[in-house]
């Protein structure tokens, strides 16, 4: 390493809360030293990068559509192939995704997949107790010592002796981490993740036959992942590695981001192994970025289903883009959990199979779970298309039609129904309650959320008022009908919690911020820059 990440190294770096023993072991003076020259070097541009966000979007607002870039035609028209991808990543059929609590590391670990992405982001509220707990616990998965006593029945966890491949999926670039500061500011929550995940387990990962891998979220620019590729590589002639020893998968996750798949694949070809079809969030971005648009409006969440054209579309120019440059093509979650009920659990069932069936006919070469009880169901499916082959990159979908920016665009077909309105409600509220309360991922009517389930249903129902629209039944959505909604589902929440749960959360401190995103003048880019306020 570089000598300026020795410990006599003086950390400019301003730590806003103590540390307990177990935590300054894993924010130790060394991977202080090395986050700070991650921050010194990287950190300026962060702010540079989401300012772009906004000008692309203030465009977009005044009546332009997200289109391929012509100045970059010449990286979409020349031959050229991502570098090397580890064998360990080879297969990855099915991979399962969850916060970084502990019980749930083990278990997914265990999980019937090939891969576990640890997340600290969208299924994870990052108070700064739970993301250095959650840095532990993925330090002792690596290091093969996690264990866990469930401390009410005294069931012991531990891991299998061939648990799956670990990605560590980082925070989005435009979330802060207040705990630690650089020049009075909050430095980005992902350089924090990256650096401390890293520094702690590149060299047992390395000793394993496997690697640090990352999973990068919402990216709306090919620059933005150059960034990252930028990053990657400082890290590996710091630490005297070979390049494109780091090796990340990114979630195309935007809508601006499906119009520059080729050019992220490029910016970070020395690193990247694959794109993922991050479709709850696409499903939001589509909202957020065509908010100004009153042709593209989305109906029901419940409807917006794979199947819609626009997505799709997406799917498979994702399909075809990757194969072509040698990269993996990761299909998305499946948000189903099993259900006790055996023909509730069937209707589950045959609702993976669906999904699933149609991302491995489309050439996928992996898809996302949510629970470990449908691992294998999922598996199935891929196990069946896939044959002998670990992978589709054979797959090349070249004889397609072209995809085009209109049939990324088109709108999307359904009712916009009083039913689908209230249900999103109640869904909104409940995650919101829990992602203040520190917990990122919570199953709800049979479901998995994460934080993009409330963005959709927030954002839906804010640009349903700001373009007056009616539902099915003739009523129009307004601010009014909203906060009537609300206040009426507030009450069928707590008949349906019960009264004592109900009082002891924050669901009413969840309904006023669901209320401001809402109805706010402006459309908030994410609900969690606001509720990290909530957040200790």
């Amino acid at each position: 390493m570089e000598n300026d990440m020795s410990t006599n190294h003086e950390v400019k770096l301003s730590l806003q809360t103590p540390l307990s023993a177990e935590q300054a072991d894993i924010l130790n003076d060394e991977a202080l030293a090395f986050l700070e020259g991650l921050v010194q070097r990287f950190a300026g541009r962060v702010s540079e990068l989401l300012a772009t966000r906004e000008h692309r979007q203030l465009a977009i607002d005044a009546g332009s559509l997200p289109d391929f870039l012509p100045d970059t035609a010449e990286i979409r028209n020349s031959e050229w192939t991502v570098q090397n991808i580890p064998q360990d990543l080879q297969d990855r059929r099915v991979e399962i995704t969850g916060p970084v609590e502990r019980k749930m590391v083990i278990n997914a670990l265990n999980a019937d997949v090939k891969v576990f992405m640890a997340d600290f982001e969208d299924s994870f509220a990052p108070a700064w107790g739970e993301v250095l707990a959650g840095q532990q616990n993925l330090k002792d998965a690596v290091n093969g010592t996690i264990s866990y006593t469930n401390p009410e029945s005294g069931k012991q966890y531990q891991l299998n002796d061939d648990p799956a491949v670990l990605i560590c999926r980082v925070r989005g670039l435009h979330l802060p981490e207040k705990h630690l500061l650089w020049q009075g500011e909050p430095i980005p929550g992902c350089l924090l993740d990256f650096a401390l995940y890293f520094y702690h387990n590149y060299q047992k990962l390395l000793e394993k036959g496997s690697g640090p891998y990352f999973y990068i979220p919402k990216l709306q620019a090919y620059q933005e992942a150059a960034w990252w590729s930028e990053v990657f590589s400082y890290t590996e002639d710091s630490f005297e590695l070979p390049r494109g020893t780091i090796k990340a998968t990114v979630l195309i996750e935007t809508l601006p981001a499906v119009f520059e798949m080729e050019e992220i694949l490029y910016s970070l070809k020395e690193h990247i192994v694959g794109l993922n079809c991050g479709r709850w969030d696409y499903i939001f971005s589509y909202i957020k970025t065509l908010r100004n648009h009153p042709d593209r409006i989305l109906p029901d969440r419940q409807v917006v289903t794979m199947e819609k054209p626009f997505l799709n579309a997406y799917s498979r120019l994702l399909v075809r883009t990757c194969h072509r440059r040698g990269a993996f093509a990761m299909g998305g979650m499946a948000a189903f959990i099993p259900s006790k009920d055996p023909e509730r659990n069937e209707w589950v069932l045959n609702k993976i199979q669906t999904d699933k069936s149609l991302e491995a006919n489309n050439g996928h070469d992996g898809t996302w779970v949510a629970h470990p009880g449908l691992a294998s169901t999922a598996r199935a499916v891929f196990d069946e298309v896939l044959g002998s082959r670990t992978n589709q990159l054979d797959i090349s979908r070249s004889d397609d039609a072209p995809i085009t920016a209109d049939m990324l665009l088109e709108p999307c077909q359904g009712d916009r129904t009083e039913e689908g309105m209230r249900h999103n409600i109640r869904v909104a509220v409940q995650y919101i309650e829990s992602w203040i309360s520190g917990n990122g991922c919570v199953p709800i009517y049979g479901l998995m959320e994460d934080a993009a389930t409330a963005e959709i249903s927030r954002a839906s129902i804010w640009q349903w008022i700001k373009h007056g629209k009616s539902l099915s039944n003739g009523s129009v959505v307004t601010k009014a009908l909203f906060e009537q909604m609300l206040k009426d589902e507030m009450q069928v929440l707590e008949q349906e919690l019960g009264s004592e749960h109900f009082q002891q959360g924050r669901y009413n401190e969840a309904a006023v911020l669901m209320s401001q995103l809402t109805t706010s003048d402006e459309l908030v880019n994410f609900l969690t820059l606001p509720g990290y306020e909530y957040l200790s």
